[in-house]
């Protein structure tokens, strides 16, 4: 993967700066990772506009059915969608004016991340917005994870 796509001065310059997430594929329901993200955004005092055609609210903000039918253009777009969905929404991002195209955990397509950002967005992918902030603006500094790598993995017994 391209490393301009998880560019750390990127991902603060969107974290500082863009303050209304449009958050694509956002759930009501709390055990969902959309749902949690979405929370703990707006705690941390950014706009959230849940985009689901399946619910009308979520955490107390009405739901749009896509990104066209938000009144006011979002900042930045966060994606919890299949890779293959991606074109739309980043077509749909242009469209509207986003500003920023963010890619959750998982959610990998460097074709449409390229069209993103030749139209002029900033592109975050396979990063969590979530983590991401707690890791430049929130507590995770305390703990060592200012490192710029979130892992799973074990280190090797040596």
């Amino acid at each position: 993967m391209d490393p301009s796509f998880q560019d750390p001065h990127t991902i603060q310059r969107i974290l500082r700066r863009m303050r209304r997430v449009a958050m694509v594929g956002a759930s009501a329901n709390e055990a969902r990772p959309s749902y949690f993200v979405a929370y703990y955004l707006q705690r941390m005092g950014y706009e959230l506009i849940p985009v689901n055609p399946r619910y009308e609210e979520i955490l107390g903000r009405p739901c749009h059915p896509d990104l066209s039918a938000i009144p006011h253009p979002p900042e930045i777009v966060n994606v919890f969608r299949r890779p293959e969905e991606v074109g739309e929404i980043v077509d749909e991002a242009i469209a509207i004016g986003a500003q920023a195209i963010w890619l959750q955990f998982g959610v990998v397509n460097e074709k449409e991340a390229r069209k993103a950002q030749e139209a002029g967005l900033a592109v975050v992918m396979d990063r969590c917005m979530k983590i991401e902030h707690g890791r430049y603006y929130g507590g995770l500094q305390w703990t060592g994870m200012r490192t710029g790598v979130i892992t799973a993995r074990r280190t090797p017994w040596r």
